[in-house]
């Protein structure tokens, strides 16, 4: 009888493992690189041709090789990294595979040469299709030199596969760009058919960042530095004046390596819920320390996938990290005005009692939360500017003021006010019914009094969601909505969950429901239109687990629903309780659908339109 099964020949089990870890020129790049900081280097070049599909040399001033490891190295599985199984549960190193080397020179025509410190020479070796052609002595700089040329030449289906150049050196400048952000202390550079792509001389991670994403990025990135028991966190996120389309400046990394981790997007994502509008993304360079022993890296060949032991405690404490810089919303923050008398010296030294107070509190709310001397140099002191040609809102109603008490949550507390960024704004007045002009400085700050309220609305509700159930108002006389059937069930299905959040709901018979009671917030509202919309929300849900987590876009749903809308004319008291109410609520710089509440308007772009500069 004929052997079927056949042990597969060495050059063929290294083209199978080029599959996995050489998709393309940049993942060639990125083994490299990785192999190049392992190494110790700590200035590293790239030069491509055609988008590396000609030519790919990266060349390293890392500690070098042998002649016989430079051997070695090109052995399937033969690696400096790790030693034994155990060695696997504490992976320090990027690279510990043993595979990329003899993988990229099995699909190529590939030159290693290196000299390791103390040697008088170095060695080169030259392999072509994972054949050694030729090792011989050559003189070069400490460090390690390889060239890859003619990617695939040998496979020509994974040839055919290749984009256009141009698509490939788009792919080589991501993945250096994530390797850069990832070691600020180490000189990158990149050249692409003699043009440079990239180069970054060795800096501090926000200036590293600001040179990847754009210059303009800095003043835009806030620290994030949350040193749990468990998870370690680090690094920037940015304000929501800077996000982007797309997730491509989304950098994390997980015991200094970059992964592409569901986890750790989502908690990133959930933290900046309600900060930024849906479809965009932050730019943020996160970097996730944890006990080696605590992450598995060994899950792909590639390495961007990871597992982790306790996954909810990750994502937990990523999430509360992030949220305890966003939740002060510190890109509010201004320049302090010169005081121009002991009055505003005053005003200023309340807002910086005040900011201190909020830093606190934050830190009340989240364990995890950065010490403010970590997070900022100094605390946003804002004097009141003196009132120079402006004219501020009378005490007395404006024309055509109707405002019911439970149209605006703001009122529904009576406290001592706290000075903070938006109660030390100067008041100028009401602009179309809709907006709040006020004067910070020389800058004109421009409030949408909807987003405002709305989260002030949002922010108390979810306090009374975790005190235990939203306040609800019973109606003097209860209202009946006539349904569709489906929707009836959906009443009944949700029945004791929609009670926690305020709405008393009973059949009526057939189709009729009967609304008895409901948020208190919003008692003074349409209560047949907020529990329609409510059960319309709740209409894909099928269980109480489901309603659990779509809890944050329901009560923002009441919220929107139980304040101004359009036109509506203000009393300067109002506005000023709203101003109050604002520096008590947490996020308070966008509203729970991630719409901003204020714009800021600096003088010299006003002096700019009226070609006064």
């Amino acid at each position: 009888m004929s052997q079927r099964i056949a042990i597969l020949p060495e050059n063929l089990t290294n083209k199978i493992a080029a599959g996995e870890v050489v998709e393309r020129p940049s993942s060639v790049i990125k083994e490299l690189i990785e192999n190049s900081l392992d190494a110790g280097a700590t200035d590293i070049s790239v030069e491509i041709t055609a988008g590396g599909r000609r030519l790919i040399r990266v060349t390293d001033n890392g500690h070098g090789m042998s002649r016989e490891d430079a051997l070695l190295s090109l052995e399937r599985h033969a690696t400096s990294k790790i030693r034994n199984d155990s060695d696997l549960e504490s992976i320090l190193t990027l690279g510990f595979r043993g595979e990329a080397l003899p993988s990229i020179a099995s699909v190529s025509r590939f030159c290693l040469s290196t000299r390791e410190a103390g040697s008088l020479e170095g060695t080169e070796i030259v392999v072509e299709g994972g054949r050694v052609r030729d090792v011989k002595s050559c003189g070069m700089a400490q460090g390690t030199v390889i060239a890859v040329e003619q990617i695939f030449f040998n496979t020509p289906a994974r040839l055919k596969f290749m984009k256009s150049a141009e698509t490939e050196a788009g792919h080589v400048g991501d993945v250096m760009a994530r390797l850069a952000v990832s070691r600020p202390d180490a000189a990158f550079s990149c050249i692409g058919d003699g043009r440079e792509i990239m180069r970054v001389q060795r800096s501090d991670l926000q200036r590293r960042l600001s040179q990847v994403v754009g210059k303009d990025t800095t003043s835009h990135l806030h620290r994030v530095d949350s040193g749990g028991e468990y998870v370690a966190v680090s690094g920037f996120v940015s304000g929501p004046s800077l996000v982007r389309s797309g997730p491509q400046a989304m950098f994390t990394y997980v015991n200094g390596r970059f992964v592409r981790d569901k986890v750790v997007q989502h908690a990133i994502m959930q933290a900046y819920r309600g900060v930024i509008d849906r479809g965009r993304y932050p730019v943020v360079a996160l970097f996730i320390q944890l006990p080696v022993g605590e992450v598995d890296v060994n899950v792909h060949p590639t390495k961007h996938e990871v597992r982790f032991r306790h996954q909810s405690t990750v994502h937990d404490g990523i999430q509360a990290a992030v949220e305890g810089v966003l939740r002060l919303s510190p890109w509010l923050a201004v320049k302090p005005a010169p005081p121009s008398s002991l009055s505003s010296l005053s005003s200023a030294s309340q807002t910086a009692q005040a900011y201190r107070e909020r830093i606190a509190a934050a830190a009340q709310a989240s364990l995890t939360l950065p010490s403010r001397e970590q997070q900022y140099p100094q605390p946003p002191v804002q004097a009141r500017a003196e009132n120079k040609g402006t004219i501020p809102v009378s005490e007395a109603p404006l024309p055509g003021a109707v405002v019911a008490e439970a149209e605006m949550p703001f009122q529904a507390e009576q406290r001592t006010p706290v000075a903070g960024y938006f109660s030390s704004l100067a008041l100028i007045g009401q602009f179309h019914g809709e907006y709040i002009l006020c004067q910070s400085g020389s800058d004109l700050v421009i409030i949408d009094q909807h987003a405002a309220s709305e989260r002030v609305a949002y922010q108390r509700l979810k306090q009374q969601c975790r005190e235990g159930s939203v306040e609800s108002q019973r109606l003097l006389f209860p209202e009946t909505v006539e349904l569709s059937f489906s929707e009836v069930v959906v009443a009944g299905r949700f029945r004791d969950n929609l009670a926690g959040i305020g709405f008393e709901l009973e059949h009526f018979g057939g189709n009729t429901l009967m609304i008895a009671a409901v948020p208190r917030i919003s008692s003074e509202k349409d209560a047949i239109g907020l529990v329609r919309e409510i059960l319309a929300d709740l209409a894909g849900l099928g269980t109480s687990a489901a309603f659990q987590e779509a809890l944050d876009e329901l009560l923002s749903r009441i919220a929107c629903h139980s304040v101004v809308r359009g036109f509506h004319a203000l009393e300067s008291r109002q506005i000023k309780e709203l101003l109050h109410s604002m520096d008590e609520t947490e996020f308070a710089a966008s509203c729970p659908h991630g719409r901003p509440v204020s714009h800021v308007v600096r003088l010299d772009e006003l002096e700019k339109i009226f070609k006064r500069t």
